[in-house]
């Protein structure tokens, strides 16, 4: 991190910080108790007590930032450790391990992964030597399973040679069918698996303790939301998630946690905008290449990476909707 003060802000740089602030939309974050990383560790806010979240970048996946594109966390009971994603590469899944090391010597029982995309799991290698149960969605080994091959290519190509050394492949060895409760020791952690949503393999986990909601990629804030899934079921699983009474979310993407039901405001008005259009050019004869120029581009400007992402999004929303 650079620790140039860099140059003096004029009157003027404030009043253009000031009005650009003003023209982003509201997303209310929870005040969280940021941690001195310890000594090659990433760095974490305790969210609520005994509940820590590492908030990854919001940028494309490169040698500089090793894979550190998501949001990780953990939970320390009274007699174990769960890790919630483990991040993008087994280069900062260290650090993620050296983070929790740093915070209690309790055992890591459960590794637990929201969904297979490999900015969340890519760091699973690094904690098998814990002897965890490797939890996830039912339907995740499969879907990991069948675009492995193709995550480990893209994966070396983007992080390079050295930040990609010790990725692989870890499948769960405890799937969640339905709903399933781990006891860590004076808490219990809830995994609920999802419908077809931002993947087919999404899952939840609430902290008993503290009412605290890890929502994986159902839920994006800043970084424009990414669709692997199917939008009608997002946009459905959406309606259900403002119902919640959480204290306080994690999200996949974005701040280290933040409040119902804002928090998923700007996610529900993406999608029901590239729904809407998708319908209305469907309806009026027109092509995806239509679609992919014109489809959800009002949104643009209120999301980062919306350049990489958006076009794929319009593409499955309409290879869905076409159907209807």
């Amino acid at each position: 991190m650079c620790n140039d003060r860099g140059p003096r802000l004029t009157r003027q740089d404030f009043l253009r910080a000031s009005l650009a602030l003003a023209a982003v939309p509201l997303l209310r974050a929870v005040p969280a108790h940021a941690a001195a990383p310890a000594p090659d560790s990433v760095e974490l806010s305790e969210i609520a007590p005994g509940v820590f979240v590492h908030q990854g970048r919001v940028e494309m996946q490169s040698l500089e930032n090793e894979g550190d594109m998501a949001n990780a966390g953990f939970v320390v009971g009274s007699e174990s450790v769960a890790v919630i994603d483990t991040l993008g590469s087994a280069v900062v899944g260290e650090r993620l391990r050296n983070a929790v090391r740093a915070v209690t010597d309790k055992p890591i029982r459960y590794v637990i992964n929201t969904h297979m995309h490999p900015d969340h799991v890519f760091g699973n290698a690094v904690f098998k030597e814990d002897a965890p149960a490797f939890v996830a969605n039912h339907k995740l080994a499969r879907g990991l399973g069948s675009r492995a091959e193709r995550y480990l290519a893209t994966s070396k190509r983007m992080l390079g040679e050295e930040a990609f050394q010790g990725i692989e492949v870890v499948l769960p060895t405890l799937a969640v069918d339905d709903k399933l409760s781990l006891d860590l020791g004076g808490r219990t952690l809830l995994l609920e698996t999802q419908r077809t949503a931002h993947t087919d393999n999404d899952l939840t986990v609430t902290d008993s303790a503290t009412n605290t909601l890890f929502l994986g990629d159902l839920l994006f804030s800043v970084h424009v939301p990414t669709l692997d899934g199917s939008i009608k079921g997002w946009l459905a699983l959406l309606d259900d998630l403002v119902r919640k009474k959480a204290a306080r979310v994690v999200p996949g993407h974005g701040p280290h946690a933040m409040e119902l039901p804002e928090a998923l405001t700007p996610e529900q008005r993406y999608l029901a905008t590239i729904a809407a259009d998708v319908r209305k050019l469907i309806k009026d004869g027109k092509t995806l290449e239509d679609a992919t120029k014109t489809a959800g581009f009002s949104e643009r400007d209120a999301w980062k990476l919306f350049d990489h992402y958006h076009v794929r999004n319009v593409t499955a929303a309409f290879a869905e909707l076409e159907w209807e």
